[in-house]
């Protein structure tokens, strides 16, 4: 059981023909020390039995018809109910402390509106796998942080809150050939706060680095989701309307600090 001033947590996965790696996600949220309030499979057409294994699982399924990741996250962050949604695609296997660490971090920081994470592989050579992982996601980070102003989101771990969902949902780019998680990191990263945890810990598939051809996919995206927001977000323009932000989200803090002081000494006197 969670205490009442905990967030409550909605987990959406899209998911299109991964029957196997699905259950063992779900597996996994089963076995969290802090239970998801919902699960959402929003599926995306899958024709090998997906949706059956979530509803085996007793999750809510939504259909996507609409084909790409972009449009399957979307929907299922419109229908989550928690305060919080986590994200994970069918092939990641959360940490069994996963669920825990996106409460207890949001709930210590009423700042924050997003968290990310590290990953490690769950298949290929046994001894690589982590520094595999590690080098994958920190050429990630290395190359977009500098575009971005802030540490870009990873898709198969990530949480925000939905709040923040609602403030940003219509601007989101639905084109299939685009990284859903990069686009909402752009879209995310001026007005809200983003964070990397360590402790938000998932295991995914190598898949992205089997074949050159679906290197070469991930790479044709990853430029083409960055294209699209130039020229209002080319960095220097970014950077300026991020530290214009910070700027005023300071002042509006220090003014709701003294006015609360304020009203701590009228109501001693």
């Amino acid at each position: 059981m969670r205490p009442r001033a905990l967030p409550t947590v909605s987990v959406v996965i899209p998911v299109k023909d991964d029957r196997d790696e699905l259950e063992r996600c779900l597996r996994a949220l089963a076995a969290q020390t802090v239970l998801p309030d919902e699960i959402v499979v929003v599926d995306n057409g899958s024709s090998d039995g997906s949706a059956e294994v979530a509803l085996s699982f007793g999750v809510r399924v939504l259909a996507e018809p609409r084909p790409g990741i972009p449009a399957a996250a979307s929907t299922g962050y419109d229908a989550a109910r928690a305060d919080v949604i986590g994200r994970l695609d069918a092939d990641s296997v959360p940490d069994v402390r996963w669920v825990e660490t996106i409460v207890t971090t949001f709930a210590a920081h009423p700042e924050l509106d997003a968290l990310t994470g590290p990953a490690r592989f769950s298949d290929g050579p046994r001894a690589g796998r982590t520094a595999l992982a590690a080098l994958y996601l920190g050429a990630y980070r290395l190359a977009l942080a500098p575009a971005l102003g802030h540490v870009p989101l990873f898709g198969s771990n990530l949480a925000l809150r939905r709040d923040a969902w609602r403030d940003v949902r219509r601007r989101i780019h639905l084109d299939p050939e685009l990284h859903d998680d990069l686009d909402l990191s752009f879209h995310l990263g001026v007005r809200h706060r983003i964070r990397h945890e360590p402790r938000l810990r998932v295991s995914i598939s190598q898949r992205p680095l089997w074949s050159l051809s679906a290197l070469r996919v991930r790479f044709r995206r990853g430029f083409a989701t960055v294209f699209a927001h130039w020229p209002a977000d080319l960095p220097w323009r970014r950077w300026r309307r991020i530290v214009l932000a910070r700027r005023a989200a300071a002042r509006s803090e220090r003014g709701a600090g003294r006015q609360a002081a304020a009203s701590d000494q009228r109501s001693a006197g």
